[in-house]
């Protein structure tokens, strides 16, 4: 096998779609911890992944595991779609069946997202999830908030993560 035929091509130039929000791309890993009302709180670690592959779209994933054993936890992916004007969607399906259809905007300057759910779908308890990621001093965090058929709109999740 020739050598050069194997190798890994030149990533695609980054779409001037998603420039605004190219910060993102890579991995990040870091901590975070979770609660809600009806849970014990928990602390977890954590993997995203931004990519592209050139067109005007960034495929995210992410994993998250038990920081004791390094037993999985939960794991998602999508994708989101960032607009010319500041607006975003975004489509997420969770491990757990769970899927989400936000809608938000970005500020590129202050490296910040603000998402909202527009559908929850195929969730017994899930009404609504919000999500906000800001880029603070070369670290990514957030914070998602979720309600339920029992809950209002509250902090369910947070995390720090370092590009790596």
């Amino acid at each position: 096998m020739d050598a050069n035929n194997s190798a890994r091509p030149a990533p695609p130039p980054v779409h001037p779609a998603i420039q605004p929000l190219s910060y993102l791309l890579g991995a990040w890993r870091g901590q975070g911890e979770g609660g809600f009302p009806t849970i014990s709180s928990f602390s977890y670690g954590e993997e995203l992944l931004f990519s592209h592959s050139g067109k005007p779209v960034i495929a995210y994933s992410q994993k998250t595991w038990k920081l004791s054993s390094g037993e999985p936890m939960h794991a998602e992916s999508g994708y989101w779609r960032p607009k010319p004007d500041g607006t975003i969607e975004v489509v997420i399906a969770q491990s757990t069946g769970l899927v989400e259809v936000q809608k938000g905007t970005y500020n590129a300057e202050e490296k910040l997202v603000k998402l909202q759910s527009e559908l929850v779908g195929n969730a017994s308890k899930v009404t609504e999830i919000s999500r906000v990621f800001e880029l603070v001093n070369g670290e990514l965090s957030y914070v998602v908030q979720m309600a339920t058929n029992l809950n209002s709109l509250q902090p369910h999740l947070k995390a720090l993560l370092k590009k790596i």
